[in-house]
């Protein structure tokens, strides 16, 4: 008998000896400064690698659709501000066109603009406020900086015109809630060249800078054919080299009176997203400029002449019974809350039905029959409110995010029996394992910040 020992495999011997790997599991959120408090991330980890990662949300339902359907037509809009809290002009309009839809209504041209002109500056801050953040969360603050200046400026525009900075409540069924204000176009003008000039300055800072750029060139990608698979729609999908624009698709209001181009990227990273972005604020202003410029009716019409009275004068005159102010050589000096809503310049803004608009602040302070139509449309219950006629409709706009359609049911009451609201953000967030895995657990930040995500928007 041979005292040799047998030869071991040395593969096999190493194999045995070496321990096995080990998975992890991780909560990333939602108490995490990354995930704003209301997603959770559970990924499963080799070290650093990403594995698999299931995404928990729901932390933020609002309800939306049901206290739409408690209320009136027109108090749904301040919930609407909330969906996409971060451009709610959006929200507003495309709202309020899936009900005008239904009803039939055609809104007056001007007021088509100004929703066109606020739902592409809302755009901007959304673009903005996104590509700012994901810098940030990288460790570029000057970008951050420079970007959340630019969308300061905006803001201060945005608060001319509606009174609000974030939850504007600006639209309405059949047009809009005022006027622009005097010389809004010379601060569109004015302020515009600093966006551009902020974009300059992030662009010589970021776009082509190493550490930026590893961290989000070929991170987070998804194919062109997953995308289109998982409903994406906006940057997102444009970055995957997609050319869908609801703008361009199914113009609505006058944006097929509009030139502007539809960026896209090729890989459909995180990269790619960033660049998309970044251009679709450029054509942004180039539709801003447009409206400007096509306004109907001009700004001059803005400057109203005459006597000017207080409202407490008109309600004194009436309370005395003498005879109703002759408001053609007189302007009422509304507050400015109720600013744009003067008699002069309600017909560019609301249509002209008044079972569906409020009338002039003037003519509701001084006579009896304009206070009971103004009632009559505010009032809930039977027989008061707007009427929208039996039917469903839905109607798509495009949200800073992609694709935000309303689709709404009425039973031929005052406020919607069914409403329902796409927003995109749920599309992406179904999606987010596939760009999440295989990749590190730093990356999922960028990746994140990349989507956009609005709790508001998310959570319905």
């Amino acid at each position: 008998m041979s005292n040799q020992q047998p030869e071991m495999n040395t593969e096999a011997a190493t194999a045995t000896s070496m321990p096995p790997r080990h998975r992890t599991f991780l909560n990333l959120g939602p108490a995490h400064p990354a995930m704003h408090g209301i997603v959770r991330m559970v990924l499963e980890i080799e070290g650093e690698k990403i594995i698999q990662c299931k995404v928990e949300i729901g932390y933020l339902h609002r309800a939306f659709e049901k206290h739409c359907e408690c209320g009136t037509w027109t108090q749904a809009f301040p919930y609407t501000d909330r969906l996409n809290y971060v451009s709610p002009f959006i929200n507003n309009f495309g709202y309020a066109a899936a009900v005008e839809k239904l009803a039939g209504i055609q809104i007056p041209e001007r007021a088509e603009y100004i929703r066109v002109l606020m739902s592409e500056v809302s755009r901007i801050t959304d673009h903005l406020t996104c590509v700012g953040a994901v810098a940030m969360e990288l460790g570029a603050m000057t970008p951050f900086l420079y970007f959340m200046e630019a969308r300061e400026r905006l803001y201060h525009l945005i608060e001319e015109v509606s009174g609000a900075r974030i939850t504007v409540s600006y639209g309405r069924i059949g047009g809009v809630k005022a006027d622009l204000p005097v010389n809004f176009d010379t601060r569109c003008r004015e302020t515009f060249p600093h966006v551009r000039k902020a974009m300059a300055d992030v662009h010589k800072l970021i776009t082509k800078n190493r550490i930026f750029v590893d961290r989000l060139r070929n991170v987070g990608g998804i194919s062109r054919d997953d995308a289109i698979s998982y409903g994406f729609s906006g940057p997102l999908l444009r970055a995957c080299g997609v050319e869908y624009d609801v703008r361009k698709a199914f113009p609505y209001h006058v944006y097929d009176r509009m030139k502007f181009e539809i960026p896209l990227g090729h890989k459909g990273d995180t990269y790619d997203r960033y660049l998309v972005r970044m251009e679709e604020i450029e054509q942004s202003l180039r539709i801003c400029e447009q409206c400007l410029e096509q306004m109907p009716g001009g700004f001059e019409r803005q400057d109203l002449e005459g006597v000017r009275i207080s409202p407490a004068e008109v309600l004194a005159s009436t309370q005395l019974g003498e005879p109703v102010p002759d408001y053609e050589n007189k302007v009422v000096d509304l507050p400015p809350t109720l600013k744009g809503m003067e008699r002069q310049r309600h017909d560019g803004i609301m249509v002209d039905d008044p079972g569906i608009t409020l009338p002039p602040k003037e003519e509701t302070y001084s006579n009896i029959e304009s206070l009971i139509n103004h009632f009559k449309i505010i009032m809930e219950g039977p027989g008061h409110g707007i009427q929208v006629p039996k039917g469903e409709a839905y109607m798509a706009v495009e949200g800073g995010n992609g694709e935000l359609g309303f689709y709404v049911v009425s039973e031929g009451g005052s406020g919607p029996y069914r409403l329902r609201c796409r927003g995109p953000c749920f599309f992406f967030l179904s999606a987010f394992h596939k760009m999440a895995k295989g990749h590190s657990v730093g990356d999922v930040v960028p990746i994140f910040g990349s989507v956009n995500m609005i709790g508001g928007e998310l959570d319905r």
